[in-house]
């Protein structure tokens, strides 16, 4: 009897322990696509799990930081979801990189047009922005995942220094810091057009390397020609003096 009794002790315990652990590896994030760098542009994405087995996530709502406003807020189309931006007035006019932002982009909405994200599957959400504050070290985005079954989880605790992680903890992106020479990174568009700057160029300078070519071997054929003509000629001139 005792033995039983542990057991199940044992059992609910485990149980206990992974549900209060699974918000800690299955909530919505936000990383960067390669580099997040201070003062520059980056592509990030909200990577969202689904942690339910019986309803779909159809809703999904990012809010921006209002203390380190972005003026350029892009989200990538994506078949399967509407995509909607609120533009919100600023309390107070921030300055960022030389312009007075009175306004800017507040939060993102995707709603599923279709089944959403199912049970035993995860999203990513890719946005461009920037440009990203020079004074910050990270940057906290408050996020609501709604259900097809109409529960809402809402991701807006904010870690605090020295405490454990929160059950429900907001995405934070990390910034690093600048490159001395004052390259901010580049985002993945900006990528992708330098690649096609170098191919034209190699491109464009692949014909004149080939006529350059060509004419040197046209050269060489016509000195060839030229030497078996005047041997052909001495040759000529001694048969008929020999006649």
């Amino acid at each position: 009897m005792k033995a039983s009794r542990l057991a199940v002790t044992g059992a609910v315990a485990a149980s206990a322990v992974v549900v209060l652990s699974s918000p800690a590896f299955a909530h919505v994030s936000v990383a960067a696509e390669g580099t997040a760098a201070k003062g520059g542009y980056a592509v990030v994405d909200f990577k969202v799990p689904n942690e339910r087995d019986n309803a779909s996530t159809t809703k999904l709502e990012v809010n921006f930081p209002t203390d380190h406003p972005l003026a350029s807020v892009m989200p990538e189309p994506m078949a399967g979801w509407k995509i909607e931006t609120t533009t919100s007035k600023l309390a107070k006019p921030v300055e960022s990189h030389g312009k007075q932002l009175t306004e800017a982009i507040t939060r993102v909405t995707w709603t599923a047009t279709g089944k959403g994200i199912e049970p035993g599957y995860f999203e990513k959400f890719p946005v461009s922005i920037g440009a990203l504050p020079e004074d910050a070290d990270d940057l906290t985005f408050k996020a609501i995942q709604t259900y097809s079954n109409k529960e809402v989880v809402r991701w807006i605790e904010v870690q605090e220094d020295g405490a454990e992680e929160p059950e429900t903890p907001a995405p934070v992106l990390t910034l690093s810091a600048a490159s001395e020479d004052g390259h901010h990174g580049s985002t993945a568009a900006e990528d992708a057009d330098a690649k096609t700057e170098n191919a034209s160029a190699a491109t464009a300078a692949a014909p004149a390397d080939s006529s350059d070519t060509t004419a040197r071997v046209l050269g060489v054929v016509g000195i060839v020609v030229g030497a078996l003509g005047v041997a052909y000629g001495v040759l000529a001139g001694r048969r008929r003096g020999a006649a």
